[in-house]
């Protein structure tokens, strides 16, 4: 076949006397997108032309020649001057196009045996892997710099909430590793989700298998997957591994967002206890003394975003019959869309959080003595009372503080006393919110000993 008949006809098209629809053209292409994948395209058929050349289909000098070509049309990409031809439906197809306009007919032997079917997915498991890799290295960034940012910061008290109420005092350094925990979390089921996608349906064919006993082993051994997809139909359908990265995705944004959401408010002007670095904010158009947190914003967004790709993706997946349907093309931009967004979001969250301005002042003078009620029921616990008693009694002097629109701490012993007779002189020392942190001292505590455990075991992950 001339080279210019290979333009003008398709992989698939020869049973096909008709033209293809403009617009139908237009609908089936993927090389807009996919061709991010040349790389991993050219890289897996390097080595399927190797493993072709070790059962004969191809001999050295033909698998040689078709690298050499291979390495040429990578070249083209990598310098931005690979000319798209308009019928050039995706990147294995516009590789080949261009692989045999440079090698001549021999290129046509590369596709012995292999189907799009198996080579597409190949593709996208080689670049999601690489993926992976450069995801897990941002989020043990981020990981790193929160947990550097808490030891070095582990003397700054600021308050704990819950249901966004003021609740008990905690170091600062322990609201950034609650969080660095969800992200260790991340971490892990990343690293768990690697030994799924790491596998090779290479050499699957198009369903049934590749009819020259090609040694998909060491195929997949050539291009470092850890294994083989044991079945041939299930090689060429399965995207489980897509789904299992959106949803790995989704859940650590919405780690992301809920760690950015608390970002957003201690930076208000009612809390001020952070503020973000000029960096990672913006202002507004109109009013000029505003100062937005809009990287933290946008990576609250995120997680929406991401959630609506997994969920669309796996209806895209749940009705269809077995093996390949060109459905499964709609794997790719959801897919995509999400790596670039993880990338990004990890890159941002460690940027804003290791440029963050604190407020160590503002956040000790919103400590409320209030938030010590608890401290005074722990305080009769350990002259012998039970708790759901002395809960009960610091209830009765949290109700006359109110009453008498005084601070806790501001009650006499007297008054105490009267309250319940078992106070002592020595209540007094329940005042203080250094000594309140530092009682919780068990594992996973609020402790100066149990944060620095913590900030331990997160730098250890790393």
């Amino acid at each position: 076949m001339a080279n210019n008949d290979f333009r003008k006809q398709k992989l698939w098209g020869g049973r096909f006397t008709g033209e293809t629809d403009p617009l139908m053209h237009q609908y089936n292409q993927s090389l807009s997108y996919d061709k991010r994948l040349y790389e991993a395209d050219i890289r897996g058929s390097k080595a399927y032309a190797q493993a072709l050349a070790r059962i004969g289909i191809l001999d050295q000098s033909e698998a040689t020649q078709i690298q050499h070509g291979l390495d040429k049309v990578g070249q083209e990409w990598s310098t931005n001057s690979f000319t798209i031809h308009p019928q050039d439906e995706d990147i294995h197809t516009a590789n080949e196009r261009r692989l045999t306009e440079i090698i001549g007919p021999v290129a046509g032997k590369l596709h012995t045996g292999r189907s799009r079917n198996d080579q597409v997915v190949t593709d996208v498991r080689l670049w999601l892997v690489e993926q992976t890799i450069l995801v897990e290295t941002f989020l043990k960034d981020l990981i790193g710099v929160i947990s550097s940012r808490a030891l070095n910061e582990i003397d700054v008290l600021m308050p704990g909430y819950t249901h966004l109420q003021p609740a008990q005092p905690i170091r600062w350094s322990h609201w950034l590793c609650s969080h660095a925990f969800s992200f260790a979390n991340d971490l892990d089921r990343l690293r768990g989700l690697m030994p799924r996608l790491n596998k090779s349906p290479l050499g699957c064919g198009a369903l049934a298998g590749h009819p020259f006993s090609i040694d998909r082993a060491t195929l997949a051994k050539d291009l470092n997957f850890g294994g083989v997809i044991e079945n041939s139909m299930n090689g060429v359908a399965d995207r489980d591994f897509i789904v299992e990265w959106l949803m790995w995705a989704t859940l650590t944004l919405t780690h992301m967002s809920r760690f950015a959401e608390d970002l957003i408010i201690y930076s208000t002007n009612e809390f001020n206890f952070v503020t973000a670095a000029d960096a990672y904010s913006t202002g507004s158009s109109i009013m000029p003394q505003k100062k937005n947190p809009d990287s933290l914003e946008l990576l609250r967004g995120k997680s929406g975003r991401i959630f609506g790709q997994m969920t669309g993706f796996l209806m895209s997946l749940k009705g269809l019959p077995s093996t390949y349907n060109k459905d499964l093309q709609e794997d790719k931009e959801p897919l995509f869309d999400c790596v670039d967004s993880m990338k990004s979001s990890l890159q941002i969250a460690t940027g804003v959080i290791s440029t963050l301005n604190i407020h160590p002042e503002q956040m000790h003078k919103s400590l409320g003595m209030d938030m010590l009620a608890t401290d005074l029921a722990d305080y009769l616990v350990r002259k012998g009372i039970p708790f759901r008693e002395t809960h009960h009694i610091s209830g009765r002097c949290v109700a006359f503080a109110e009453k008498n629109k005084i601070q806790l701490s501001d009650i006499t012993l007297d008054h105490l006393q009267q309250i319940d007779s078992r106070f002592s002189e020595d209540v007094m020392q329940v005042w203080n919110f250094e000594a309140s942190v530092d009682r919780r001292n068990a594992i996973g505590g609020t402790a100066r000993s149990a944060v620095e455990e913590q900030i331990k075991t997160l730098q250890s992950l790393l």
